[in-house]
Order: C-alpha cells, then structure tokens, then sequence
C-alpha cells in the first residue's frame, strides 16, 4: 500500500466539514478488520484509510497545520500501514476496571511477542512487536502495542485460495485464538497485500 503525502490529507476547516461523514465511513471499514481475541484484546488491522483517518484526527485535535507537523504525523503513523506482504496491528489490551488492568498488564508482560497467525495448517507466524519504542517495563507491559506479521508467500496464496485463517495468542496468562476468523474479515484483510 502507498505511504501518505501531505496531498493525501484535507486541510483542517475541509475536514471538519465532512467528519461526520468519513467517521461513518471509516467505522463501517474498521468493523471486519476488528477481532476481539479472547474477552480482553482487540486487534485493529490498520490499513491506508484507518491510517488517513488517524492522523486527519490528530492533526484536528492539535489543530496542526503547518507543513513541519504534519510531517511529523506522516512520519509517526505511516509506518503503520502495511508494506504489500504483511499486516500492521493494533493490539489493544482492555480491561474496565483500572485496578484490574494494573494487574493484567503485569501478568500479561511479553503478550505482544505471543501473537500469532495462521493460514490453513501452515506454521504459526509470530508478531514483530513495537518496532517504534519499547512499549514494557520490568513490572508491566503496556496497554496497546503495534504488530507486525511477516506473511510468506505461501500463507497468501492459502488464504487467496480460501484456506482458513486464525489468529490467536498464546501467553501463558492469555491464551485465546479464533479459529476460524470469518470469511468477511478475511476479505478485508486480502486487500492489505498487493
């Protein structure tokens, strides 16, 4: 997929104007790329749009519009968008209750290094995990966490050719997968490699 240039985005008062209207848009993509992995992650799949809206966003909340910042935010969430051969995630570790997520993020330390995907019966392929910044301590890991899966060219032609996928994670103090991920997200998902 292609990084964004400046040219890609609107400017503040454009985007203002039409908001509510690529939020809807962008809600209704997001929805099959989403997968709540077990009661406490969730996977966004990012891609050029989820991407665009972004930093469409941040530029709005900062009320960012001079060529250096928004430079700054291209350079910040353009590594997010997938390379043609691989699938750029946002993991998400969610717990309501703030003493309760104090807690999981201790026991969940290394989480990010145990998610996976699979296509049909080949081998799992393991999260490259936040490539950007060390997201863990040595008490806890984070609460949201940037992955990347290097697929082979096999898995994509499995999954072009309709074999299954799964995802899943395989912590000790986690350990959730959906298998199989529905059709719908799947299709979705197929765009991401070029």
């Amino acid at each position: 997929m292609q990084r964004l240039t400046p040219n890609d985005l609107l400017p503040l008062e454009q985007y203002a104007a039409q908001r509510a209207a690529w939020r809807e848009r962008v809600i209704a993509h997001k929805q099959p790329r989403t997968l709540h992995v077990g009661p406490n992650t969730t996977w966004c799949f990012e891609d050029r749009l989820t991407i665009q809206y972004q930093i469409q966003e941040m530029l709005r909340a900062e009320r960012t519009f001079e060529p250096a910042g928004i430079a700054d935010e291209l350079g910040a969430y353009n590594p997010l968008i997938p390379d043609g051969a691989n699938w750029k995630v946002t993991l998400m570790i969610e717990f309501p209750n703030p003493a309760e997520r104090a807690q999981a993020l201790m026991r969940f330390k290394g989480i990010e290094r145990r998610c996976w995907v699979r296509a049909g019966g080949l081998d799992k392929v393991y999260a490259i995990a936040d490539e950007d910044l060390e997201r863990e301590t040595e008490a806890k890991t984070s609460a949201v966490h940037f992955l990347r899966f290097e697929l082979a060219a096999a898995m994509i032609s499995a999954l072009r050719a309709g074999r299954t996928l799964a995802v899943g994670i395989d912590h000790p103090a986690y350990m959730h997968s959906i298998d199989p991920v529905p059709p719908a997200s799947v299709q979705s998902l197929l765009a991401d490699f070029d």
